[in-house]
């Protein structure tokens, strides 16, 4: 299935346009993981914990728009919005990926 942040898809016009789709994934961190996290901060480079997290629920929330599409009969998702945040509390601090689109179904012109 083709999912794309454009609004149109070069070579296919758009037979017909289904719901939005979206879903959100919100993943705890633990203590070991912020503290290592913290240390980056200070010393630079990245932190592999915090983006395996991110990647795992992108790739989840991306599977999730795919089903939602499909049970609307359609081929692609577009105009595809993702967005992060994190939510942070006194001893825990939690990941938020949230992901929107169109759901379309189109054909080769």
């Amino acid at each position: 299935m083709l999912l794309i942040t454009s609004h149109y898809v070069e070579g296919y016009r758009i037979k017909r346009y289904g719901p939005l789709v979206a879903a959100e994934a919100v993943m705890g961190t633990n203590i070991f993981r912020d503290y290592f996290a913290k240390v980056r901060d200070v010393v630079g480079g990245r932190s592999g914990a915090f983006q395996s997290a991110l990647r795992e629920g992108r790739e989840a929330i991306f599977a999730d728009i795919q089903e939602q599409a499909r049970n609307a009969d359609c081929n692609a998702v577009i105009g595809i919005d993702i967005d992060y945040g994190e939510i942070s509390g006194k001893d825990k601090n939690m990941l938020i990926v949230a992901v929107q689109g169109t759901a379309v179904y189109i054909e080769a012109e």
